[in-house]
This record gives structure tokens, C-alpha cells and sequence, in this order.
């Protein structure tokens, strides 16, 4: 009896090894994709203290097979080791891909026992800088390679805050990289589509000033840049070194959605405080809460975030389908694209949301479920939206039509009435505009006057004094450089004394006319400020260029001969310069001052030079 009792412990003992072992697969040399889930089994580590020595003498009862479609266990701060084995059953050397379809996971230890000899270890994972995986691809990439009849024994530890999904294909590399090509070629239509629609709406915005095409642009722009997240695509291309910012961004981004979703449907559906109160403030409500979780997500963890922030994206979702059908229901025309539009990504959002819960299992369509109806989404707003533009064109033109033929009666009761004053009128209109004519001339005549100076033609000090003043100030409101030149004539007084007013009158002219000749730019000005001083004004002009623009006016007057009877007399002046990034709009008069002491600072140093105060002082120190 003993004998029969060891004997049915020992074959239930083998029965049960057999049934808890990890299923060896072969792979033939014909195959070209292997669908690995159903072939894995997996453990729990809890409190992360297995190492791989550890599960790799673990008895084959201890392993659970995973009886899904796919691996997907949820949500979990658990550490989970997975086990396949593969074997070369074919008689050539293959080279294989094996692919972990879910970009997400943060931390993947991959362990390869070759013939139950360990040779390889390698470590994957979305928090390591992207440059750093084996193969550049948004999903984690393993390469294989399998002598003759030789078995492979993968373990791999996976430990993430976002789900615990490790979809798991085996490729012949040909083939995975034309499949890979087509999964390409299918983001890149659908990021070609947001891209195109964000361009056409802002346009529109831009064109028309309606927020609702502003809201719209935010919640594509949001949309995409998450799906891009969650896909693995921004890692890739936007910032594969941000690994931090690689996890937060998907919880940002969907909140973002939110956000504008929230404020564009309560624009889009009329749903204002006035007629819809509740609904307003419930809608608004869902924005700022999914605003408070943006904040969030920079302050807090993305295991922390992401589950209140898919419940609220749930909560939304539904939210905004029984919104539209409201409203349909109430006959706004616009809301029956609305609910359309939405239906289809909210479906796509809701199957993703329950995707990642393990309540949907993990495949193409549930992986791209929102992606799919994002794209139908945004294409069927954009036409909704320029349908409602249609649809108040054709109001706004209807109430014109109506303004006109309300006018046009108007006009005819008094035609009767203006016919009898339209001769009077006439005549004293005609003249009031001739005399308006003439005085308006006189007026601009009397300011020219007023403003330029008689003998040299420049501008004078109170034209000088009205732009300065208008230039500081822009230059403080858009902190653009201002720089302004004192330019004094060298020796005047003694020159006027030798020859005389009237030939110091000649001088002005002439110095007056080289520096316009240098000073051309349209918005430079050069004013004669008193006696034989010039100031010009260079707005959005660095030091650098205001020394060559003073250096140009020093060194033509000094080459300009000054035909004297029957001598030739050489002018030099002396310039000094300041150039000011203005700090506040009231120091003009500290600018005026530096630029005059830098003035005084070329007399003293023996005149017909150029110096700046700025690098006096600079100098000095």
C-alpha cells in the first residue's frame, strides 16, 4: 500500500512540474512572426528581492503560465519575471528580433542562458536615455541569434509605474522591419493629419480672432503629443534623453486634452452660464480640476497621477457624449457633428482606458483604438467647425440683407426731404472743404516750419526733444538698444571770430550736410540741437554701430575741404556716444548727460575723435 501511495505522489509530482514548466518553442528557419504570450510564465516579486539566480533555480511549480492573449497584469508596484525558452529546431544559424510592444515599461532586466550556460545581460527601459537601447525604436528591441539546434532561456524583470504589460513577438528581422515600416507609415499619417488641422485652425483663428478655433488648437496639439507619449514616438524624436519628463508628459498631455476639450465643447455647443448654468459649470468644472492635475504631474509622480487622471478622462469622455446628445436633442445643428466627431474618440479613448485596466486585452485595435478615432475626431470637427463659420457667414450676411433693406426704406422716406437740401448743402460743403483744404495745408506748413531749422534745414531742438522722448520709450517697452550722438564743431567760436558769421553760417551747412549724407536710415534722426551742436538719434542700434556711424560722420567732415576765398580750411568735430538698453522710461535726461560728458571727453582728449562714455568707464575701472 506504501509502495501505490509513493508511486501516485511521485507521478502527481511530475504531472505538476509538467504542467507549471515554461513551454519550449521552436523556431524554424520559414516562420517569420512568433506570438510569444501565450508560452510565458511569470512570478510576483513583491518586495523586489529576487535576483536572477534566485528565479532561476526556482522550481518549475512556482511559475504560473500566463492563459491570456496577452500579458497584461495591471496596474502593480510589484516587480513580475517572465520566462520563455526557445530552441533552434531547424539545421542553419537564425538571427531573430524579439519585440516588447509596450514602450512604456520603466526598468527591463533581460538575462539570456544559452544550452543553460548564462551569457548576456541587458538592461532596457523608458527611464534610461533612449540613445542607449540596442536597436533605435520606439518599442524595446532584443536581437537574437541561435546556432544549430541551440535552446535559448530568456528571464526578464520588469518593474514600472505605469501598467504591467509585456505584449511579446519573435521576428524574422526582414520581415519585422516591413512590418515596422507600415506601423510608420501609419503614425505618420495620422501626425500628418493633426499637424495639417492644428495649421488650417490656427489660421482660421488667426483670421477670424474666435477662441473656439484657439481651444481646438490646444486639444489637437494636446492630443497629439500624447498619443506621440504614449506610443513612444516623442521619446524617440522629441526628447530621447528626457526620461523624467519621457513619463510625466503622458500624464500632462491627457490633461491638457481635457482641458481644451472642456473649454472648446462649452464654446462650440453654446453651452453658456446664461442658458445652460449647470452644465457650464460642471464642464468647466472637469477643466479646471484636469488643470489642477497638470500642475500636478510636475510635482508628483507618474504612478501617483495616472489612474486619478484616466478616471477623470473617463468621466469626461462620458460626459461630453451625453453633452452632445443633449444638445442634438435640442436641435443645435452644430452638435450633431459634435456627437459624431466625439463618439468616435471617445470610443477610442474608452477602450484604451480599459485596455490599460486589463478589462480589454492588449492588441492593434485597442492599442491604436485611439488613435483611429482621434484622427476621424479631428477631421470631422475641423468640417463641423467650418460648417458653424458657414453657418454664421450666412447669418451675418442675412442680418446685412436685412440692415440693407431696412436702409434702403429709410432712404427713400427722406429723399424727398434731401433733395430739397442737397443743392444748399452742396454749395457750402464745397466751400467748408476748400477752406479745410487750405488750412490744413497752412497747418502742415507752420509744423515744418516750426520744427526745422532755418539755416541748415535739419530738424530742430523741439523735434529732437518730441522723438527722443518717443524713442526712449520704445526702446524701454520692447528693451531694444538706443544710442545717441552729441556731435559739437570743432573751434567754432575762434572760427567764427577769424571769418565771420556769415562763413560760419557755410560751415554749418556743410557739416550739416555730411552727416545726413552718413545718417540715411529712414528712422535715424539728425536734429541741430544749438549753435554748432548736432545730436542724431539710432534706434535699435548697438555701441558697435553707433562708433562706426560716428567714426563715418568724423572722419568725411575732416576730408571735406572748406573752400575759404582762396584757401582751403579743414573742419573736424568732436562726437561723443552713449547706447542704452533703457531700464525705465524716465532717464532720458541721464542718457543726454553721458553722451555730453563723453562729448567733453573728446575735447579734452584733443577733438576730432569719437568716444563712447560707457567704455571710458569701462576702461577707467
Amino acid at each position: 500500500m506504501q509502495l501505490y501511495l509513493k508511486l501516485f505522489v511521485f507521478l502527481f509530482s511530475c504531472l505538476a512540474q509538467l504542467s507549471f514548466a515554461s513551454e519550449l518553442i521552436s523556431i524554424t528557419e520559414h516562420e517569420r512572426r512568433i506570438a510569444l504570450d501565450k508560452h510565458v510564465s511569470f512570478i510576483e516579486d513583491p518586495d523586489h528581492s529576487l535576483s536572477f539566480e534566485d528565479v532561476s533555480e526556482l522550481p518549475a511549480e512556482q511559475w504560473h503560465n500566463n492563459d491570456q492573449e496577452q500579458i497584461n497584469l495591471g496596474y502593480s508596484e510589484s516587480s513580475y519575471w517572465l520566462k520563455i525558452s526557445l530552441r533552434n529546431a531547424d539545421s542553419v544559424w537564425l538571427d531573430r528580433i524579439l519585440e516588447i510592444g509596450y514602450p512604456v515599461l520603466d526598468f527591463i532586466d533581460i538575462y539570456i542562458v544559452k544550452n543553460n550556460i548564462y551569457t548576456n545581460h541587458i538592461i532596457l527601459g523608458d527611464k534610461l536615455p533612449f540613445y542607449e537601447r540596442l536597436i533605435q525604436s520606439r518599442n524595446f528591441l532584443i536581437p537574437l541569434s541561435f546556432s544549430v539546434n541551440e535552446k535559448i532561456d530568456l528571464y526578464m524583470k520588469i518593474k514600472t509605474s505605469s501598467s504591467v504589460q509585456a505584449p511579446l513577438e519573435l521576428w524574422n528581422p526582414i520581415d519585422f522591419h516591413q512590418v515596422d515600416q507600415s506601423r510608420v507609415i501609419f503614425q505618420g499619417v495620422y501626425f500628418g493629419i493633426a499637424l495639417v488641422m492644428i495649421l488650417y485652425n490656427l489660421f482660421v483663428y488667426l483670421a477670424v480672432s474666435e477662441k473656439t478655433y484657439l481651444h481646438y488648437v490646444g486639444y489637437i496639439s494636446c492630443m497629439a503629443l500624447f498619443l506621440g507619449s504614449l506610443s513612444g514616438l516623442s521619446f524617440q524624436y522629441l526628447w530621447p534623453t528626457a526620461t523624467w519628463w519621457n513619463d510625466q508628459s503622458i500624464v500632462f498631455f491627457l490633461n491638457g486634452v481635457l482641458v481644451f476639450g472642456s473649454f472648446f465643447s462649452i464654446r462650440f455647443l453654446s453651452l453658456k452660464s446664461s442658458t445652460h448654468l449647470w452644465i457650464n459649470r460642471y464642464l468647466n468644472g472637469i477643466a479646471w480640476l484636469a488643470s489642477i492635475q497638470m500642475i500636478c504631474s510636475l510635482l508628483f509622480t507618474y504612478k501617483v497621477m495616472i489612474q486619478p487622471t484616466i478616471y477623470l478622462a473617463i468621466t469626461a469622455c462620458l460626459s461630453l457624449l451625453l453633452v452632445g446628445l443633449y444638445r442634438c436633442f435640442q436641435g443645435d445643428i452644430s452638435a450633431r457633428y459634435f456627437t459624431v466627431a466625439w463618439t468616435s474618440m471617445l470610443f477610442g479613448g474608452i477602450v484604451l482606458a480599459l485596455n490599460k485596466f486589463t478589462v480589454l486585452p492588449q492588441n492593434m485595435i485597442t492599442e491604436s483604438a485611439t488613435q483611429i478615432g482621434s484622427a476621424l475626431e479631428i477631421i470631422l470637427l475641423s468640417i463641423a467647425l467650418a460648417d458653424r463659420l458657414n453657418q454664421e457667414k450666412r447669418k451675418a450676411f442675412a442680418a446685412q440683407l436685412d440692415a440693407l433693406k431696412h436702409e434702403r426704406e429709410a432712404r427713400q422716406a427722406q429723399e424727398e426731404t434731401l433733395q430739397v437740401q442737397k443743392e444748399a448743402n452742396l454749395m457750402l460743403e464745397q466751400r467748408v472743404i476748400e477752406r479745410t483744404s487750405e488750412l490744413e495745408d497752412l497747418n502742415k506748413r507752420l509744423l515744418e516750419l516750426s520744427a526745422t531749422d532755418a539755416l541748415t534745414g535739419l530738424k530742430n531742438r523741439g523735434y529732437f526733444d518730441d522723438k527722443f522722448q518717443h524713442y526712449y520709450t520704445t526702446a524701454y517697452r520692447f528693451q531694444k538698444p538706443l544710442s545717441l550722438l552729441v556731435i559739437d564743431i570743432d573751434h567754432f567760436k575762434q572760427f567764427n571770430d577769424n571769418h565771420g558769421h556769415l562763413i560760419g553760417d557755410e560751415c554749418l551747412k556743410m557739416v550739416a550736410e555730411n552727416i545726413q549724407h552718413v545718417v540715411s536710415r529712414p528712422e535715424d534722426k539728425t536734429t541741430r540741437y544749438g549753435g554748432e551742436e548736432f545730436v542724431v538719434l539710432l534706434p535699435d542700434t548697438s555701441e558697435q554701430g553707433a562708433q562706426r556711424v560716428a567714426e563715418k560722420i568724423r572722419q568725411r567732415i575732416a576730408e571735406t575741404p572748406f573752400q575759404l576765398a582762396n584757401c582751403m580750411l579743414q573742419v573736424t568735430v568732436s562726437i561723443g556716444i552713449t547706447t542704452e538698453t533703457p531700464k525705465a522710461a524716465d532717464k532720458r535726461k541721464e542718457m543726454f548727460d553721458r553722451a555730453d560728458e563723453a562729448l567733453y571727453v573728446s575735447k579734452n582728449n584733443g577733438r576730432n575723435q569719437v568716444n563712447s562714455l560707457p567704455a571710458i568707464i569701462k576702461t577707467a575701472s
